[in-house]
């Protein structure tokens, strides 16, 4: 776990912290990725967030929650700013410059969310896993995407947007013969992919037939 001190640099699959710890500070990713997990009471695991360099997590504690509701693992070497709550508090009253930067997170995450469940009730399968990728990738947020993404299991993509691993294998075979992602140990994806995304016919990439039980597979 993070110690008590301001930043901290975890290593890859060393968690940050774990649900059920106490939520008593703001977290900031300078490099790196994080993932966020939560378990039910049940025992089943959900992958609630993947984040990056430039994210803010951990914020439930400045809304009076006592504990943390998931875990933040890293997913890969990453080096992350601790601010516990009062100083966290203090900044946004007395640092405007911090306060601008911390509201346009939070509304820019409310886009994202509000994007993410449009994205999962109306979208296929195909399109939720080519906007994943493009996100993990960067794509479409400020500064230069980062077409080399951190290896992330079938099994992880798959619960995030509501599929099958068979299903994410089968649609990253696709995305790679044609010429939208490539594989050599590490995932790039090139910004081509953005055409499944983008297209709203019956074919989401062109020179696909079209699956008929696409949607019954989902």
């Amino acid at each position: 776990m993070c110690p008590s001190f301001h930043w901290c640099t975890p290593r890859k699959g060393q968690a940050i912290f774990a649900q059920g710890d106490p939520a008593n500070a703001l977290l900031y990713i300078q490099k790196g990725k994080i993932k966020v997990t939560t378990v039910s009471r049940h025992g089943k695991e959900a992958v609630v967030a993947i984040l990056g360099a430039g994210d803010f997590f951990g914020e439930g504690c400045l809304t009076g929650q006592p504990l943390r509701i998931s875990t933040s693992t890293a997913i890969l070497d990453s080096t992350i700013s601790r601010l516990d709550k009062p100083t966290v508090i203090r900044a946004l009253h007395e640092q405007p410059a911090f306060t601008e930067r911390f509201m346009a997170y939070l509304l820019a995450r409310n886009i994202r969310m509000e994007a993410d469940l449009i994205d999962q009730l109306f979208n296929s399968s195909e399109k939720r896993l080519a906007r994943l990728l493009l996100l993990l990738a960067n794509f479409g947020k400020e500064g230069k995407p980062e077409p080399v993404v951190a290896e992330i299991s079938h099994e992880t993509l798959a619960e995030m947007i509501g599929t099958t691993r068979s299903r994410v294998s089968f649609f990253k075979n696709k995305f790679r013969k044609l010429g939208f992602i490539d594989y050599n140990g590490h995932l790039q994806v090139h910004s081509s992919l953005l055409s499944v995304v983008l297209n709203d016919g019956p074919r989401s990439v062109r020179g696909y037939k079209k699956a008929s039980s696409e949607r019954d597979l989902q």
